[in-house]
């Protein structure tokens, strides 16, 4: 009996066995043949019946971070139907021209002859500009003239900002053009930069001066010291000490990885010359990896390169002088009844933010019992930004220890509800705890100021309240706001002293329609 149990136990091992290599031969042979295909990194199109919160689903690499699950997500599939100027047009996948400037190989296949690299350009006619791809893709760092980068910012004091900012030569990227490809030449003219990556108002456009730097060269030539096998971002920051500017960049970077399909979040190379900030931190929490340009020896190749349009190119920037008439709404609410007056992009890429850093991302806070609602007053403090910086911060609200004072007199006799005042010093903190304090807070309050930004990754019941000096009568903080749905408040100075009265009677209203 016990022999005819062993018999039956050793069938169903080696049966299982063979079914586990079979499965995973199946799956090895085809992971082989999609990574076999240059250029083949979208998904197939994502299914328009895909709710809100749903994502395709994708091999995962063991080095590179996983796409997180967001409440606000909606597929970012192309739609060759998004109208211009629409909100999907300005804050989603308004990228509807393609522009294939170099097709692979394996199109040979399909009878369309290229080479063995790949190259296309994604253009928006509501942003004017593109964003860019491409396989089989070499940098030398050589050839780009600019400072290492990733210094320390007191080893760098005084440097000058064009000693950081990319000069490209001739070369200084190319493109694998196939075995039988002649002499060297440029991958686009003068015209095609005019037509898709205009300079506009930017006076020094680094994208359009990386494209002009592109050059074909044959398999032969196409050396490569090392390799990146999994997709990668390039990116080149301008103002990259400013939270607005640098919201900016992540934003971008943001879209650039969603419309190109990328599977997971992909590595990222600092193409400047910049020294370390502290915003790196979010950096390399939104990505897989960070490295500046000029720390890689010899020449890096790369399997999938996506150029990200520069932050002056968003609608968060556009928006500051043109009118952009969108307003946030929830994901799930557009999934049922598109508006093209209506966004949940900037929701979702808020989410984002938190899911990087490992904070929930559900959309309503859930108030323990006895917690009390968190009053967040941003501050504006004094520290050193950047080489060219005195370490000074010019003050937009002269009595800001006055109104803080108030504040925490206010707070600690409030009766009707528990309040926690929370003292934002951001300048000090950790980015990781300033956006915890963002989603913990019921109200945000501030001078107008770069650490208002920070909004974007408010929850959607989140109040704002902004104090505005009559220096400074910006609406980036409003628009952001009303891209994202958040109920937002202004008190307009005059002059840059603010009266702590008319601050708590804003105070006391907005803490009503909590319920207080």
């Amino acid at each position: 009996m016990n022999r005819k149990k062993l018999k039956i136990l050793l069938s169903l091992f080696a049966f299982n066995s063979i079914s586990l290599y079979l499965f995973f031969s199946s799956s090895s042979s085809s992971d082989h043949h999609h990574k076999l295909l240059p250029g083949n990194h979208k998904p197939s199109p994502e299914n328009p019946k895909t709710p809100p919160g749903n994502h395709p689903h994708f091999p995962i690499s063991p080095r590179a971070k996983p796409w997180p699950i967001l409440p606000s997500y909606l597929p970012w599939s192309l739609n060759p139907n998004v109208a211009p100027r629409s909100c999907e047009g300005y804050f989603g996948n308004g990228f509807t021209r393609r522009i294939d400037l170099r097709r692979s190989s394996v199109d040979k296949k399909l009878r369309i002859s290229g080479g063995g690299g790949w190259f296309r350009c994604w253009y928006s006619g509501t942003l004017q500009s593109s964003l860019c791809e491409g396989g089989r893709v070499r940098m030398t760092p050589e050839r780009i003239l600019m400072s290492v980068g990733g210094e320390s910012l007191e080893d760098v004091i005084g440097r000058k900002e064009d000693e950081e900012l990319p000069k490209f030569e001739a070369g200084a990227f190319e493109v694998d053009a196939g075995e039988e490809f002649g002499d060297q030449r440029k991958l686009v003219d003068v015209e095609f930069l005019n037509r898709y990556v205009p300079e506009g108002a930017i006076s020094r456009h680094t994208m359009r001066a990386l494209l002009d730097s592109i050059r074909l060269v044959g398999s032969s030539e196409f050396k490569c010291d090392q390799w990146i096998e999994e997709p990668t971002l390039l990116v080149t920051r301008f103002e990259y000490a400013n939270l607005f500017h640098t919201v900016t960049d992540w934003y971008s970077a943001y879209v650039a990885s969603r419309v190109t399909g990328l599977p997971t979040r992909p590595h990222l190379v600092f193409v400047d010359g910049h020294c370390r900030a502290p915003l790196e931190e979010t950096w390399k929490a939104l990505f897989s990896s960070l490295k500046y340009a000029k720390n890689f020896s010899g020449s890096v190749c790369f399997r999938h390169a996506v150029l990200s349009p520069l932050g002056y190119e968003t609608a968060l920037f556009k928006g500051l002088s043109e009118n952009i008439n969108c307003h946030g709404a929830f994901a799930h609410d557009l999934w049922q009844n598109p508006d093209d007056l209506k966004t949940a992009r900037l929701s979702e890429f808020g989410e984002m933010v938190r899911a990087a850093f490992g904070f929930p991302v559900g959309r309503r806070r859930i108030l323990k019992p006895g917690s009390g609602h968190n009053i967040l007053f941003v501050r504006r403090e004094d520290y050193l930004a950047h080489p060219r910086h005195g370490g000074k911060v010019e003050s937009r609200l002269s009595n800001e220890q006055e109104v803080f004072d108030a504040l925490k007199n206010w707070a600690s006799n409030y009766l009707e509800c528990k309040i926690n005042l929370v003292n934002g010093l951001f300048a000090h903190m950790a980015m990781k705890e300033q956006v915890r304090a963002i989603q913990d807070a019921s109200v945000i309050i501030g001078a107008h100021g770069a650490g208002l930004t920070h909004i974007i990754s408010a929850r959607p019941e989140t109040v704002i309240l902004e104090i505005i000096s009559s220096h400074f009568r910006r609406p980036h903080f409003a628009l952001i706001s009303q891209w994202k749905g958040l109920e937002y408040h202004a008190i307009n100075l005059d002059g840059s002293y603010a009266d702590p009265r008319v601050v708590l009677d804003q105070l006391n209203d907005i803490m009503k329609g909590l319920g207080c």
